[in-house]
């Protein structure tokens, strides 16, 4: 399956800015780009570094005052296995790989430890399997209202539960607070998303489930096989799509997402494994 992805972003600087962007797309065996472009208006120095031990591939560039325009765009390939979900079981903490404990403990977004209860009288009594994780989903897509513009980029998954309205980015926030109320590690996913409407950056969460990474999506708004990865975290904080040092306005964003591939992505049953 082939994409099509980039973005293309626009900004008024009032002074000198630093910014660090997180829009490459992921490289590795599920996910391969095969061509990527980058313009950047005015031309200003810039330099790619691959965080560690995530491997987000972020870009750095210092502009002076003014305008600033970013193009990014990309041709990618996934490479995407499907699992019986049947069987597919939560592993306990004690079992756990060391490299995942990390995504179990609450984050500034994901206040796991004050979801607790919530999370044991809602899915406690439930299978500790991938079918929980479902479970969670279907909780968050049933009770939280997906309205553009009711957040801002400091609320958190406790708040949401109170408000019970949020965008793609507190769906998934909510998504990983749960799953780390039950003991289950789960990490934020930043990407381009295929037939998403209007056109934007999108957020999903990942569950790590027997000996791998699954990936969940509670706002179906798009089909898991049209996800192309940028970044991987804790939680936004760690995969905002640009970090700002400076005083810069945010003029315009544009984000596509065409198939090139004959084979149009669709909803699938399958459990989606991830990186």
């Amino acid at each position: 399956m082939k994409f099509q992805v980039g973005c293309q972003l626009k900004y008024d600087l009032a002074t000198p800015c630093t910014f660090i962007f997180n829009i490459s797309a992921f490289n590795n065996g599920s996910q391969q780009v095969f061509e990527e472009h980058l313009q950047i208006e005015p031309a200003v120095n810039s330099e790619e570094y691959v965080s560690s031990p995530l491997k987000n591939r972020l870009l750095r560039l210092t502009a002076p005052q003014g305008k600033l325009e970013v193009n990014y765009q990309a041709t990618v390939a996934l490479y995407l296995e499907e699992d019986n979900p049947n069987t597919i079981p939560e592993i306990p903490p004690d079992k756990l790989p060391l490299r995942v404990l990390n995504y179990v403990y609450p984050s500034r977004y994901c206040e796991s430890d004050r979801l607790i209860n919530l999370a044991n009288k809602e899915f406690g009594h439930l299978l500790p399997d991938y079918s929980r994780v479902t479970a969670i989903c279907n909780w968050i897509y049933d009770n939280i209202t997906y309205l553009s513009g009711s957040t801002d980029s400091q609320t958190s998954a406790y708040e949401i539960v109170t408000q019970r309205t949020g965008v793609c980015r507190d769906f998934a926030h909510l998504g990983i607070a749960f799953c780390r109320a039950l003991n289950i590690p789960a990490r934020f996913v930043s990407g381009y998303a295929y037939s998403l409407e209007p056109p934007d950056f999108h957020a999903a969460f990942e569950a790590y489930l027997g000996s791998r990474w699954y990936l969940f999506d509670a706002t179906r708004l798009i089909p898991r096989k049209g996800f192309v990865r940028i970044g991987t975290g804790r939680d936004a904080a760690d995969v905002s799509f640009a970090m700002i040092f400076g005083s810069a306005q945010l003029d315009s964003m544009k984000v596509s997402v065409d198939c090139l591939s004959e084979e149009i992505p669709q909803t699938t049953v399958g459990a989606i494994t991830s990186l």
